[in-house]
């Protein structure tokens, strides 16, 4: 007798923007609802952010009642408390010593300190530095709309290191890490074809740090995404 294979649909989320303001804890209402939905459903969250990050945005029960987290873009993996997978990874010389030129070469003048944060499997570059407040955030996000820099130094980033990849994210950062060592690398883990995936981004455009796991959803057929533009917007759809 043939055997039956039943699908299931796995919910990967996205956190900053997403799931909580840009580096912000999730809100409380949200929170329940999110928590509970966790419960009801195989839920997986990805996101650039480490491990200590992210259990502050989004509080240890629901870190710990997701399926698994995929912290640095999937470098850095827990499945509760248990690291089930860890990459490590040093930044080269010459693409540290190209992002310290960009530090001096751009004209925004808050410097917080913490420009070049290394994490499992990547770095994050922050113009503004990633001991910024949120007063702070909210002026480069200004300085920015106009400027436009992050977007500029992927794109000079890229041609220079063809090994490695940039990408924006969050309000302030560029993710850097090995070529391939984006968030589709987590996808590695979700190989049942029965199976669904429906992804929530919000940095799905291009050189988004959503991207590249949205078009390897759509191109590989297994599943969909919502690119959305704040976690109002996710809990709507989710409701």
């Amino acid at each position: 007798m043939e055997r039956v294979t039943q699908m299931k649909t796995h919910y990967i989320f996205d956190v900053d923007g997403t799931l909580t303001p840009s580096r912000q804890k999730m809100d409380e209402d949200f929170s329940r609802f999110f928590l509970h939905f966790c419960t009801m459903n195989s839920v997986y969250l990805v996101t650039g952010s480490d491990r200590e990050k992210t259990l502050e945005q989004v509080g240890s029960l629901i870190y710990k009642t997701c399926k698994r987290v995929y912290n640095c873009s999937g470098s850095d993996v827990y499945a509760g408390n248990r690291n089930v997978y860890k990459h490590i990874w040093t930044l080269p010389t010459l693409a540290k010593q190209f992002l310290e030129q960009c530090l001096e070469e751009e004209d925004f003048n808050i410097r917080t300190g913490n420009h070049i944060e290394e994490r499992p499997g990547m770095i994050n570059y922050s113009l503004v530095g990633r001991n910024a407040t949120i007063r702070d955030r909210k002026a480069f996000v200004e300085w920015e709309s106009c400027n436009h820099s992050r977007s500029r130094t992927v794109k000079a980033f890229n041609i220079m290191f063809p090994k490695l990849h940039a990408t924006i994210g969050g309000e302030t950062g560029i993710d850097i890490a090995p070529k391939g060592s984006d968030k589709s690398q987590i996808l590695r883990d979700f190989y049942r074809k029965s199976d669904k995936i429906i992804f929530f981004g919000d940095a799905i455009f291009e050189g988004g740090n959503d991207l590249s796991l949205a078009e390897a959803i759509a191109n590989k057929e297994l599943g969909m995404f919502y690119k959305v533009t704040e976690w109002k917007e996710t809990w709507e759809i989710l409701k």
